[in-house]
C-alpha cells in the first residue's frame, strides 16, 4: 500500500513512488494451491488449460478465480489452447495479412504507442476491418468461449472488444515497460491530477489480451511482464521513472506461446513487447483491448456496420443449429451492448430503466427471423433516435 493510501490522502504524487515498497509487493511467489483451476504456475504466472476450463462444473467459481488472479494475484493469466482449432486462427491470420497488404498498397503507415513507428506492422481497428472484410471468419473467430469467459469475468456483461493486429518482424526492438490505457496513456502531470480513487478505478475498466497467431518462442520476443505490479497503487506515476524501468528489465518474465494460446492481463501490470531476436519469425498477435460497458474504449468502432456485416452469418448459423452461447459471443464482440449515452427525449426507456441496445436489437432480429434489410433499418433508426 502506498503512503498516500495509508494516510488516507486523496491524491498521489511522484513522492509516493518508492521502489522498496514496489519490490515488497512484486517479490512474492504464486501459490498454485490458491488457484485450483490453474494447471501450472510458470515464472509466477498462472497457466490454465482451456480444455479443462471448458469442462469445469462451476463457471461462476472459474470467473471468481480469474478475477482474483487479475486483481490481487499475479495479474497475468495464460490460456493454453484458447483457440483449439488451428484453422480458425489461420483463416483470421489470412484476413490480417490481407489487411496489412492493403495498408502497404495504400501507402498508409501505422504508428505505435511504445515502439518506433514503422519498425513493425500494426493494424488499428482490426476488429471492424476484419468484420467487413470477411464476416464469416470474424464470426468463427469471435465466437470463442475463452475470450468471452475472461472478458465477462473481469468486466461483466456489455463489454466491448477492440482489436489491433501487431506483427513484430525479425530484429524488431522491444517496447519500453509501461502501464496501459486509460491513465497509462497520460503524462505524469495529467495522471497526478486525477485523485487516488481514479488510479484504483482505471485498471478495472479495461482488460488487455493477446491471441498468438504463430508459435512464439521466447527468442521471438513475446510480451514481458512483471507479475503483481498491478497491485502498486502509484504505478501510473512510477512506470516512467528510471529506477522502475531498470527494475523491470532485471526482473521481468517472458513465457513462450503456441499458436492459438491467449494471454490476458490487467492493464496496470508493467509490461512490454520483447525484442524479436529470430531471423525468420514474424511474430503476429491479435491484441485485444476489452472495455467495460461503463468506460470509454480507446478506438472508435462502427459497431452498426459490424453488426450489419455479421448478421447474415448469425442468421444462417442459427438456422443450421448454432447454440445460443455461440451466437451470444459473436453478438458481444460485434454490437454495442450498452444503451447509453442516448437522447432520452427521442429514445426513452420503454420496458425498464433503459432503451434497448444494439445487441438487444440483434437478438430480437434473430428471434423473430428478420431479413438483413429489416435489421439494417432498425439499427439506423435506433442510431437516429440517440442523436440530440
Amino acid at each position: 500500500m502506498s503512503l498516500a493510501a495509508e494516510q488516507g490522502r486523496p491524491w498521489l504524487s511522484q513522492q509516493d513512488c518508492d521502489l522498496d515498497a514496489f519490490r515488497a509487493l512484486v517479490e512474492r511467489t504464486t501459490d498454485p494451491a490458491d488457484y485450483p483451476h490453474a494447471s501450472a504456475v510458470a515464472d509466477n504466472v498462472l497457466v490454465y488449460d482451456s480444455a479443462r476450463l471448458r469442462t469445469a462444473d462451476a463457471a461462476r467459481q472459474v470467473r471468481t478465480e480469474l478475477v482474483r488472479a487479475l486483481a490481487d494475484g499475479p495479474g497475468v493469466v495464460v490460456l493454453k489452447g484458447a483457440f483449439p482449432d488451428p484453422k480458425v486462427v489461420d483463416r483470421a491470420t489470412a484476413v490480417f495479412e490481407a489487411l496489412i497488404s492493403e495498408q502497404h498498397e495504400s501507402g498508409a503507415g501505422a504508428g505505435d504507442h511504445f515502439a518506433t513507428p514503422g519498425a513493425n506492422e500494426r493494424v488499428w481497428n482490426a476488429l471492424e476491418k476484419a468484420a467487413l472484410y470477411d464476416p464469416e471468419v470474424f464470426a468463427d473467430y469471435y465466437a470463442n468461449d475463452i475470450v468471452a469467459l475472461v472478458s465477462r469475468a473481469w468486466l461483466g456483461p456489455g463489454y466491448q472488444i477492440t482489436s489491433q493486429v501487431n506483427v513484430v518482424n525479425p530484429g524488431g526492438a522491444a517496447q519500453t515497460a509501461h502501464r496501459d490505457y486509460h491513465l497509462g496513456f497520460l503524462s505524469d502531470e495529467t495522471a497526478a491530477d486525477y485523485p487516488a480513487h481514479v488510479h484504483r478505478l482505471s485498471p478495472v475498466l479495461t482488460l488487455q489480451g493477446a491471441v498468438a497467431h504463430c508459435d512464439m518462442p521466447v527468442e521471438s520476443g513475446p510480451t514481458m511482464y512483471l507479475p503483481y505490479s498491478q497491485t502498486y497503487e502509484p504505478g501510473y506515476l512510477a512506470w516512467r521513472r528510471p529506477e522502475f524501468q531498470a527494475y523491470f528489465k532485471a526482473r521481468h518474465v517472458q513465457l513462450p506461446l503456441a499458436k492459438g494460446d491467449a494471454v490476458f492481463f490487467s492493464p496496470a501490470v508493467f509490461h512490454a513487447a520483447g525484442t524479436n531476436r529470430t531471423l525468420d519469425v514474424r511474430r503476429m498477435a491479435n491484441l485485444l483491448q476489452v472495455s467495460s460497458a461503463f468506460g470509454r474504449a480507446m478506438e472508435t468502432v462502427d459497431r452498426e456496420a459490424v453488426a450489419n456485416a455479421v448478421y447474415p452469418v448469425l442468421r444462417r448459423r442459427r438456422s443450421e443449429g448454432a447454440g445460443e452461447a455461440w451466437l451470444e459471443h459473436v453478438i458481444a464482440a460485434s454490437a454495442e451492448g450498452y444503451p447509453f449515452p442516448t437522447n432520452l427525449d427521442s429514445d426513452p426507456p420503454v420496458d425498464g430503466m433503459a432503451p434497448p441496445s444494439q445487441a438487444d436489437l440483434v437478438r430480437r432480429a434473430l428471434r423473430e427471423g428478420w431479413v438483413p434489410r429489416v435489421l439494417r433499418d432498425g439499427l439506423r433508426a435506433a442510431s437516429a433516435r440517440r442523436e440530440s
